[in-house]
């Protein structure tokens, strides 16, 4: 009886406690900082109209990063070179605390005083907002290659026709098709399986110091021997002829070239 006269008012204490540490939790509750309108960004050109662009988010107390159409910044402040001419939309894609946002800041590039790649204007053309389209280069002959069999893991072998699959015998089923990429608010890419066709839309990725080109969530023309992956070697782009190349394409296992020319 002691004990339990001694453990009673023990329970009890415990029980008070915790009730009323329960009544005063209080859930927390995200909130915003800021306003979309409040959150200040800027992007302006180091030279007068030049091609290095200073981009900046000024605003404190806001997390994200800024897609400059050609890559990511993943930091408030960053300097880039960007490779072609036009007026461009920069988006800063973010947190204000409770909610995301995306705010565009616009540049315009009326020269290019620092050197870039020059692969970049050959593939999207004098206004890369508008952009350019690609299609096969073929001219009706038997012996003309623009769409054959090649050698495995040889770039430099890459004209070399193993088997001259689209001008002898079998053309992809897109033969007529076309290719559209512009920078018009992204790396934008369109694949075309015909003239009437409703385009299948994706990104691209051109790396001209590592030579590939990649599409991603589209198709490159001539894809039936194409690779899931996406990424093509660069054998040469130039403003009116551009060849790609497959090391290992996954229908053959061998190389695969194609070549195409402006629409």
């Amino acid at each position: 009886m002691k004990f339990n006269k001694i453990i009673y008012p023990i329970i009890a204490s415990f029980l008070l406690v915790f009730t009323a540490c329960e009544s005063i939790v209080e859930e927390d509750h995200l909130s915003n900082t800021n306003t979309v309108e409040g959150v200040q960004l800027k992007a302006e050109n180091t030279t007068q109209g030049g091609n290095e662009i200073k981009i900046e988010m000024l605003t404190p107390g806001i997390t994200g990063h800024f897609n400059y159409i050609i890559g990511k910044a993943l930091t408030d402040r960053a300097t880039i070179l960007f490779p072609v001419m036009g007026t461009f939309n920069f988006t800063y894609k973010g947190s204000l605390g409770a909610e995301l946002f995306e705010k565009k800041v616009a540049v315009t590039i009326d020269k290019l005083d620092h050197p870039v790649p020059p692969e970049w204007g050959a593939l999207l053309g004098t206004d890369a907002v508008a952009g350019k389209t690609w299609i096969f280069d073929q001219n009706g002959t038997p012996d003309n290659l623009w769409w054959f069999m090649s050698a495995p893991n040889n770039p430099a072998g890459s004209m070399g026709a193993w088997w001259n699959a689209g001008g002898t015998c079998c053309p992809p089923s897109d033969a007529n098709g076309k290719m559209h990429f512009d920078l018009n608010g992204d790396a934008n890419y369109v694949h075309y399986e015909n003239t009437s066709a409703t385009g299948t839309k994706g990104t691209f990725i051109l790396n001209p110091e590592g030579k590939t080109l990649t599409i991603n969530d589209s198709k490159m023309l001539g894809y039936a021997a194409g690779n899931k992956d996406g990424v093509y070697t660069i054998v040469s782009l130039t403003a009116n002829k551009m060849v790609l190349y497959l090391n290992n394409n996954e229908t053959n296992g061998t190389g695969w070239t194609f070549v195409f020319r402006p629409e």
